[in-house]
């Protein structure tokens, strides 16, 4: 059976995919599925950067403003709904873009990762939220440590949802994640893909982040975290760990004052982005843009993706571009 086409845009936070996501989407006749762990909520909008209606100039999204704050969005419920919006996109003669920085998310879809280990049963979870919530997420993250050094190295303590799904999977199967998911990325993809990865100067990267959370609390972003609270969304739920909303939130229940909430959330942006950049260097078959070798020029960059598109045979399938034109 033919494989269909795939195309994915990743890369770390604040690098610019949403802009050189719409331009190529509006080359290549796609349609765009967020893989962001964020901007899937209503009401987060500028803590997660969301991408505003008037942005999306005409191109469909999914997975975008479909759910509650006080649901749980995870790697398996992304997995699912990715799927059904793909099955959408290749109806409508398109080409699915998925466009987003959760590294594990991307990979979950374009691999087609298997999660039959999931089970109904949560005594184990339950128990080490109780666990996490005597001793510390930093116990915890020993715990991981010891019988799972691998995954210990990849998640973060504070991710307590992940490092809580390593544990139980260890307690379930007697075999390390880590092990599972390596296996798991072995598979040969079902799709036809390319895997861009959009990149730029560290320094630059850093100084975008910054700035962009000064933009986001010039916006409301303390309004927004302050309006999800009032309405009882709290920091046990997935979505208020989000960055941006549980550093503002611990500076509204009086744990830090606004100066360092924002110092915490500039340097935990930072070290996110660096540990999505080791993600994306680990994956397979990846291409790289470094933003600085097109002098930043977004139409040098899209001719340049656009080509590799050409090369690899992602866009000889009678595809129109806007303009009619076969690519």
């Amino acid at each position: 059976m033919e494989k269909r086409p795939l195309i994915v845009l990743t890369g770390p936070t604040a690098v610019g995919k949403t802009s050189a996501s719409i331009g190529l989407a509006k080359a290549v006749g796609g349609e765009i599925i967020s893989a962001d762990s964020m901007q899937v909520y209503r009401k987060m909008n500028i803590g997660s950067a969301k991408i505003a209606k008037e942005e999306m100039d005409g191109i469909p999204h999914y997975l975008i403003d479909v759910l509650d704050p006080a649901e749980e969005f995870n790697v398996v419920r992304f997995q699912k709904m990715a799927k059904e919006a793909m099955k959408q996109i290749y109806a409508n003669g398109h080409i699915p873009i998925i466009v987003g920085g959760t590294g594990f998310y991307v990979q979950a879809l374009l691999y087609d990762i298997d999660f039959t280990a999931e089970t109904e049963d949560h005594s184990i979870r339950d128990e080490l939220e109780v666990f996490a919530a005597e001793h510390g997420v930093e116990e915890l993250h020993r715990m991981l440590q010891e019988i799972d050094p691998k995954s210990a190295m990849t998640i973060h303590a504070n991710n307590k949802k992940r490092v809580i799904r390593a544990i139980e999977y260890y307690r379930q199967t007697g075999r390390p994640i880590s092990e599972h998911n390596e296996k798991e990325r072995q598979k040969e993809s079902p799709y036809h893909f390319v895997y861009f990865v959009l990149m730029d100067e560290r320094e630059h990267l850093y100084d975008r982040i910054e700035k962009r959370i000064d933009l986001m609390l010039e916006e409301g972003l303390l309004e927004e975290v302050k309006a999800l609270r009032n309405e009882g969304y709290t920091k046990d739920m997935v979505s208020m760990q989000g960055l941006g909303y549980k550093e503002l939130l611990d500076y509204l229940n009086g744990d830090s004052t606004l100066e360092e909430a924002i110092y915490i959330l500039k340097r935990d942006t930072r070290h996110f982005a660096k540990r999505q950049i080791t993600w994306f260097k680990r994956e397979k078959e990846v291409i790289w843009i470094h933003k600085n070798e097109f002098g930043y020029d977004e139409n040098k960059m899209l001719k340049e993706m656009l080509n590799i598109l050409k090369e690899k045979e992602i866009l000889d399938n009678g595809l129109i571009d806007k303009n009619g034109c076969t690519l």
